[in-house]
């Protein structure tokens, strides 16, 4: 990944990513298997490979945590979470209705659209379900 364009991860990996960032210290694979209502050797499939990515760090039997990189990407898919789902309800959707549409399609939205919707919004502070941080993507004219 050498420019990231927020397009890198699979709809499933963005979830993935965004459980563990929920969640405070290493996340164990049965607590993710379990939060997905998947089978644990699915789960630790898909962490490797965010490992062999650089997203996270695994140690087996320890849990998984995000990297530094891994950190940024996170930041980056809660803030296209929390932009989209906040135009959404500019266009009548409820809060939880945006939420949802939102996670139907967020995953195919690029970095730069985000960044131009943030420019264009004025560089909201707020989401529906959440602060939004900004980055020097969205803040560069």
């Amino acid at each position: 990944m050498s420019r990231d364009t927020g397009l890198e991860l699979s709809p499933k990996k963005v979830e993935y990513i965004k459980f563990v960032n929920g969640k405070n210290g290493p996340v164990k694979t049965n607590d993710l298997a379990a939060g997905f209502g998947v089978d644990p050797s699915t789960i630790t499939k898909t962490i490797v490979e965010l490992a062999d990515d650089g997203l996270l760090v695994y140690t087996p039997y320890h849990g998984v945590s995000l990297s530094a990189k891994g950190t940024i990407m996170a930041e980056f898919l809660v803030k296209r979470h929390r932009i989209l789902a906040l135009a959404l309800t500019h266009f009548g959707l409820s809060h939880d209705q945006a939420c949802l549409e939102v996670a139907r399609f967020e995953s195919f939205v690029s970095k730069d659209a985000i960044d131009q919707m943030c420019r264009a919004m004025g560089h909201p502070n707020k989401g529906i379900c959440g602060d939004i941080t900004h980055d020097d993507g969205c803040l560069r004219a």
